[in-house]
């Protein structure tokens, strides 16, 4: 890469199986946002990773469309930066099988994710499901991005995604060199790690992520509960019989207090000691109010906004199709560029 300087950009996604809930919008949605005030971004809707689990088609729409209209509710700006989704800019798959191609099995094999999501009965999985690493570095090197916020549990797919480019640029490289791409022509994007407290656990269990897929809505606040309904899942919130301890060490091996703590100074932007400081002693009878109007202060104007452009469809389709074509002029370009790299004959 030396000699060559790669332009600031930022690409994230978020897959539309599911409504949004308070871990995605604490741990990516809320440094999206931030992200925008210094760097071009370029915001997803990863609707080809959804389908590598089976999806209802009569659903699939109104949860790309939900999406959607989170990102622009929570403040991402659609005419300042580019959001879309991924099915309408085909490109995408067509750079995820030349990366498959690149990709050593090996590498594939090492991916945790895939173990956990695939379970025991591994043989019975979509190759998709298998292969989404390779797409999920097509999505970020086809805008050329430099940049990727990410959680804990995607860095080793951007690890991934960093030694796909690496070895397309040391495999090609002289014809990469003689095409006047310089000595590397795919970035090697960084990681843009969340600060503490973007791993937001289950309501009911303070030992398992809060998740979209899991079947009690208990056990994660959407980011379209209303006031009422977040107030009733903070109390019926899973917690232990202590009191909040005065320091953060007090909240070992008390995996529900630790995760509503964290909750709290996530969206009051402060730290766990600060958290701690204020309410160490108090009972969770206590706690649990403060932290509920905290919430429903952040989260209800956003919920509001989200009912409101759902109700709208055709807007928020015409918002994805301005990002794609914006998306698409990117893309393009590149591929382009791949193919006369790779040495395939193109009109």
């Amino acid at each position: 890469m030396a000699g060559k300087q790669f332009k600031q950009r930022v690409f994230s996604g978020i897959q539309p199986s599911g409504s949004l809930h308070l871990g995605n919008y604490l741990g990516a949605i809320v440094k999206f946002v931030e992200l925008q005030q210094s760097h071009e971004c370029i915001y997803c809707v990863v609707d080809l990773h959804a389908i590598t689990v089976w999806q209802d088609p009569n659903e699939l729409p109104a949860a790309i469309r939900d999406v959607t209209a989170s990102y622009i509710a929570a403040g991402i700006d659609p005419k300042k930066h580019i959001v879309f989704n991924q099915s309408q800019v085909a490109e995408h798959a067509e750079l995820a099988w030349v990366f498959n191609c690149v990709a050593r099995l090996g590498w594939l094999n090492r991916m945790t994710q895939f173990k956990e999501k695939a379970g025991k009965d591994r043989e019975n999985v979509s190759v998709g499901l298998y292969a989404y690493p390779t797409l999920m570095a097509a999505d970020i090197l086809l805008y050329l991005a430099t940049h990727v916020p990410v959680g804990e549990d995607q860095k080793q797919h951007l690890e991934l995604s960093r030694d796909i480019a690496q070895k397309f640029n040391n495999d090609f490289g002289a014809s990469i060199a003689a095409r006047g791409h310089g000595e590397a022509f795919f970035p090697q994007p960084e990681p843009l790690i969340q600060g503490p407290a973007t791993r937001v656990m289950s309501l009911r269990d303070g030992t398992k992520k809060m998740s979209k897929s899991d079947p009690s809505d208990q056990s994660r606040i959407n980011m379209t509960d209303d006031a009422d309904a977040i107030a009733l899942k903070i109390r019926r919130a899973k917690t232990d019989p202590d009191a909040l301890p005065s320091e953060e060490k007090g909240l070992d091996h008390r995996p529900e207090a630790d995760n509503l703590v964290s909750i709290y100074a996530a969206v009051a932007g402060i730290s766990k000691a600060e958290v701690l400081r204020h309410h160490g002693g108090a009972q969770f009878s206590a706690f649990k109010p403060a932290l509920t109007d905290l919430l429903v202060a952040k989260l209800d104007p956003i919920g509001k906004e989200v009912r409101r452009l759902m109700q709208d469809p055709a807007y928020i389709d015409s918002i994805l199709a301005d990002g794609s074509a914006r998306a698409q002029a990117i893309a393009t370009e590149t591929m382009k560029a791949v193919k006369d790299i790779v040495g395939f004959v193109r009109r």
